[in-house]
């Protein structure tokens, strides 16, 4: 969990990508990717991450975008507007909630679905 710590808020706070998608595919690699230097990556891994993409972006139509920014719209270096962010109830923290649910969701679909052997 530290090492993806940095990637809130848009990665680094830029506004960027965001965290739950990079949240995603890192559960991904987990279970698909290398365990060691020699090995390789399995071939299934960019076939579930190229799926998990192109779904976050039909999940995010509504915002206008897959970027923090187009989610959040917030600008991370603005300590007063994060503060309402995080504590407004009419904040665009309610549009982060509804992704990270419905990504979650689908990652959980998708894993399962495949360990399964189902198409």
């Amino acid at each position: 969990m530290a090492a993806m710590a940095p990637f809130g808020g848009g990665m680094g706070s830029s506004g960027q990508v965001c965290g739950t998608l990079s949240g995603a595919l890192a559960v991904i690699g987990f279970t698909q990717g290398k365990t060691d230097i020699e090995g390789r990556d399995h071939k299934l891994m960019w076939k579930l991450s190229h799926t998990m993409v192109q779904e976050f972006g039909q999940i995010c139509r509504p915002y206008g975008g897959t970027n923090c920014i187009d989610i959040a719209r917030v600008d991370w270096r603005d300590r007063k507007a994060v503060k309402q962010f995080y504590t407004a109830p009419e904040s665009n923290r309610k549009n982060c909630v509804k992704v990270i649910r419905e990504t979650a969701a689908f990652l959980h679909t998708l894993i399962t679905k495949e360990m399964s052997g189902q198409e």
